[in-house]
């Protein structure tokens, strides 16, 4: 695959093009300058926005000039939803997501060398322009009737709280963007998800209506499991790029927990591994699904993609230590703490019996089953196996002076939190 295209395309990472055989010779003919935008709504970059930044990343790596834009400007306004307004964030605090996201952005792309990546701010340029000047330069532009086929517009309003002129503009700021960037850096290229195409076609549009060329839109599909659930969802809770929102250990576990039928849409969209690879792990899949090794190839390659490889060792060993054999008294504090949040438990008490700690911690739902549990042999403390069910918990049993890791059997896992 040489083209950078047909490599996106093997790889499930393209929903929609507008005029493929131009975009294709225009990538050929490059290199041409991508952009991706990249809005504050949280303090924190997620799983979607990784998508589009390993989307960034292969087009900058197949020779492309890439610009990642932060939102200051359209982060304020927020992009429509089709259920609910956005609750507006305060200046000040969209101005301290707007810092935290650029710098994590960086890490996935390369600012150096000879085709450094561009890191912008879209309150820069917008933040100069007066109302009557937006209105009258850009607002001409659209159409009303168009704007409202939107979908995320078109469901507001046909919902009972309708939609602001606010959130309603929206789709206008983000053209804007795509003006400025094409005016500025001879961007001719938009990428985003598949959710996003009305506003990236905006976009588009403007150019040809105000410049008179022709530029073009890429988006990457939404990647869902097989109930349709978005990837990225973790119990209602994103998947979060910050160590501090999602420590390693949980982001490690979620992409391990993969379904068979999903891991390999997942490691060509996510990983670099090659056809032959996949192709591999695809068999592994087939033949050996207990062994999970296409499940631990996507959750290394990405964990490590996200934290490095020193955080994704310390998720390995925790998996090791609570799944399999490992030593869980070797793990570091904050790779236990992160994986003892994780598991279901409570506080206990140094002094408590082992058969009281393992009602607690709901290892057993009464005192006689915790003590017929462990007098067979079904109970271990830090990976040991008890048979004392009167043994009493002694501070050294609570490593690193906080959690002790109670487990029946070999899958059923629970954190004793020291109390006081």
């Amino acid at each position: 695959m040489t083209h950078i295209l047909d490599e996106l395309q093997w790889r499930g990472a393209v929903a929609q093009t507008t005029a493929e055989a131009e975009l294709r010779e225009a990538l050929a003919n490059g290199p041409i300058t991508v952009y991706c935008g990249f809005d504050p709504t949280a303090p924190s970059l997620h799983f979607g926005n990784l998508v589009q930044l390993i989307q960034l990343r292969r087009l900058q790596r197949a020779g492309h000039r890439v610009i990642a834009l932060v939102g200051g400007s359209t982060g304020l306004i927020g992009d429509p939803r089709p259920s609910s307004e956005r609750v507006l964030k305060t200046k000040d605090q969209t101005a301290e997501w707007v810092d935290k996201i650029r710098s994590q952005v960086r890490p996935f792309l390369d600012f150096e060398g000879e085709n450094p990546a561009r890191v912008v701010n879209n309150l820069d340029w917008t933040s100069q322009i007066s109302a009557l000047d937006f209105l009258r330069d850009v607002g001409k532009y659209f159409r009303v009737n168009a704007m409202m086929k939107k979908d995320a517009v078109a469901a507001r309003l046909n919902s009972e709280e309708g939609i602001s002129y606010t959130e309603f503009s929206y789709q206008i700021l983000q053209a804007l963007d795509y003006l400025h960037l094409y005016r500025e850096y001879g961007c001719t290229l938009q990428t985003g998800g598949s959710d996003q195409w009305g506003n990236l076609i905006a976009g588009a549009d403007l150019i040809r209506s105000v410049e008179g060329k022709s530029v073009h839109v890429l988006t990457s599909p939404l990647l869902t499991d097989a109930s349709g659930q978005k990837y990225g969802k973790s119990e209602g809770n994103a998947i979060w790029l910050d160590a501090t929102m999602t420590s390693p250990y949980a982001f490690y576990q979620y992409f391990l927990n993969v379904e068979d039928s999903e891991v390999i849409k997942l490691l060509k969209f996510m990983t670099d591994r090659t056809p032959e690879e996949i192709a591999e792990l695809e068999k592994a899949v087939a033949e050996a699904p207990f062994r999970r090794e296409a499940q631990r190839t996507l959750a290394a390659d990405v964990t490590t993609l996200v934290h490095g490889e020193a955080a994704t060792a310390g998720a390995v060993a925790a998996s090791e230590a609570l799944f399999g054999k490992g030593d869980v008294s070797a793990l570091d504090a904050s790779t236990l703490r992160d994986a003892a949040q994780e598991l279901p438990g409570a506080d206990v008490a140094e002094g408590t019996s082992l058969t009281d700690a393992v009602v607690a911690v709901g290892i057993a739902d009464s005192r006689n089953a915790a003590r017929r549990l462990i007098g067979d042999g079904g109970v271990s403390l830090n990976n040991v196996k008890m048979n004392d069910a009167e043994y009493a918990l002694t501070a050294e049993d609570f490593l690193h002076g906080e959690v002790a890791i109670l487990k029946r059997g070999r899958k059923f896992q629970a954190a004793a939190r020291r109390a006081g």
